[in-house]
């Protein structure tokens, strides 16, 4: 195998020992349409992922999108594939014959215009200082995701395609879970989805300042997965209720100086 091939797939395979692979593998899943990207293979997702990005390109691209690489930038390194047209039988056929790395760069390493996602303006959002106090940094991430957002437990980054405030509490409120149960279990877990969506609407009520009104959506949120557990919506918030009012205590402690409004 080629030695520098073998040095990427190395490292993919020493993050195991982190147990972050599971975790850059499900974010790399989520669909990412109009950036190049989109249509790498979920290994190149995924090192994109690891190597602390969620926009790599190479350097000409950078310079199509009039974005240009700082001096000084480090790249990441994906896999490519290298492919020969071989005659057969009087067709041309292509033939893999083994693979190669290409740098890229991440659009943190880069300056430039703005990008689409780039434009999208997170308010000040109710409980932002309290993700700051737990170290959690916020971002806006391309949008048009079939999820509008998602909490990463390993990087304590909320990251958010989309400024509703419904969003960005479902995502605190797993960060509030996790510093109570000390670990989440990975993936899309019914139970865990449950608390954040209820915890959400709660929030949404006692702290909210947008003035639409997004039950409909939690309800529908967490019918769903309720379903995947065979259960009834309700019979569902009354399993997690204990475990959601411990993780709205925490959230809205008297330390945090976020005054709580009176529901309506």
């Amino acid at each position: 195998m080629n030695a520098k091939v073998s040095e990427v797939l190395s490292a993919v395979l020493e993050r195991f020992k982190d147990s972050d692979i599971p975790e850059a593998v499900a974010y790399s899943l989520y669909p990412i349409p109009d950036i190049p990207s989109a249509r790498w293979s979920l290994m190149n997702r995924t090192l994109m992922f690891l190597g602390g990005t969620r926009d790599a390109r190479g350097y000409r691209q950078w310079q199509q999108a009039n974005r240009f690489v700082k001096k000084g930038s480090k790249a990441l390194y994906i896999l490519v594939p290298f492919v020969r047209k071989v005659d057969g039988s009087g067709d041309e056929k292509e033939m893999l014959y083994g693979f190669g790395r290409k740098p890229v760069f991440a659009v943190e390493d880069t300056d430039g215009e703005n990008l689409d996602y780039q434009e999208i303006e997170l308010p000040d959002l109710p409980l932002l200082d309290r993700a700051r106090e737990w170290g959690i940094s916020v971002k806006a991430i391309p949008g048009k995701y079939r999820y509008q957002g998602f909490y990463s437990q390993d990087r304590k980054e909320i990251a958010l395609a989309t400024p509703e405030e419904r969003v960005f509490f479902h995502e605190l409120s797993h960060a509030g879970h996790q510093r109570i149960k000390g670990k989440l279990t990975g993936g899309q877990d019914p139970m865990q989805e449950i608390v954040a969506e209820l915890c959400a609407a709660v929030l949404c009520k006692l702290v909210g300042r947008q003035p639409n009104d997004t039950l409909g959506n939690s309800f529908r949120y967490i019918e769903e997965y309720a379903e995947k557990i065979k259960i009834s919506p309700h019979s569902a918030c009354l399993k997690v209720m204990s475990e959601s009012e411990k993780v709205l205590k925490l959230i809205l402690s008297k330390d945090s100086e976020i005054p709580v409004q009176a529901a309506a």
